[in-house]
């Protein structure tokens, strides 16, 4: 018997797991991930290939399908009723919806690595919902300053030869893969959980050169096999959509890290903590991983920006703590 989102998530609303209105923001981000997944399969046929001429607020090139993306999303996810407001990775402030005394907030990076769109490599969506706390104000960026150990639910969708949805309302991850003839997500793993051990890393080794000495001293451990000191190989693997590079972890374990490095000084990283990092880890820790900044656990991390960066070092749980007990030493 095949389950369906909804039906998924009213089981739970059943149970008393997940309360109606997350429920409805969770089947809503999901039905404007059915429309960009569309959008994505047409390609170049739908004419979003190419640039869109302007950036956002990183000073990043957005892409035609960055904006269709992110307007798909404002605007399907507005009306629910449910969301006081909505923050996203393309906007420089947050966008009130009029619902002031809602309960959530939804933040999103509404196209991840989408570098890869004009080559068609896999990219995704990725998104956090937060409460929303009495009295602030949805339209001031502090009303969304909460740790990522707070979140309501966090997940991604992955547009790749299938589309899958990931998600996790604090009872464990579960995986949903697009039935197009249907036109629903349906239900394909109950609880995905991240081996402890692996002999798979995923980093952006073209900048090995302007890592810190910790790193440096991981990956060459890491390089040197069998022979070194981790006494095993390990393969590495890099997409760069950091969407596809996680969800490979969650599905068969491994680490993902992108971590600061010297190009930089005065940054923590490049990812963004409440798009990113935020919503990666908690889907994490919940398939019983670990993610942390190389110093501390990254749900830990109290925001003081809206577009804040940090590093990142997620996955299976003995390669995670390797790394951070190499940066935290002496």
């Amino acid at each position: 018997m095949t389950l369906s989102l909804k039906a998924h998530l009213t089981g739970h609303i059943r149970a008393g797991n997940i309360d109606p209105a997350l429920a409805l923001v969770l089947e809503t981000v999901a039905a404007n991930c059915l429309r960009i997944s569309t959008l994505v399969s047409k390609g170049a046929l739908a004419a979003i290939i190419g640039s869109a001429g302007t950036g956002n607020v990183q000073g990043e090139e957005q892409k035609k399908l960055d904006v269709i993306s992110n307007d798909l999303l404002l605007g399907g996810n507005a009306w629910t009723g449910a969301l006081a407001g909505m923050a996203s990775e393309e906007l420089d402030h947050p966008h009130a919806t009029g619902f002031d005394d809602a309960p959530y907030l939804l933040l999103f990076d509404p196209l991840d690595g989408s570098s890869n769109i004009d080559v068609n490599v896999s990219i995704g969506t990725i998104f956090s919902v937060l409460p929303h706390k009495t009295g602030l104000n949805p339209a001031l960026d502090e009303a969304y300053l909460i740790k990522g150990r707070d979140q309501a639910a966090a997940g991604y969708c992955v547009y790749g030869p299938q589309t899958t949805l990931v998600l996790s309302f604090g009872h464990g991850v579960q995986a949903f893969t697009l039935d197009r003839e249907n036109g629903e997500f349906v239900l394909v793993e109950a609880a995905m959980r991240i081996p402890a051990a692996t002999k798979e890393y995923s980093i952006n080794a073209s900048n090995q050169r302007h890592w810190e000495p910790p790193m440096q001293r991981y990956i060459s451990e890491l390089l040197a096999g069998k022979e070194g000191p981790r006494g095993k190989d390990f393969n590495m693997r890099w997409i760069g959509s950091m969407v596809a590079d996680v969800h490979r972890v969650l599905t068969r374990g491994g680490i993902f890290t992108y971590p600061r490095d010297r190009r930089e000084a005065d940054k923590p990283g490049k990812l963004r903590l409440m798009y990113e990092a935020n919503p990666m880890s908690y889907l994490v820790e919940q398939a019983h991983g670990k993610a942390t900044n190389a110093l501390e656990n990254i749900l830990d991390i109290q925001p003081t920006k809206l577009h804040q960066r940090v590093s990142v070092v997620l996955g299976s749980a003995e390669e995670v703590d390797v790394v951070t007990s190499y940066h935290t030493a002496g």
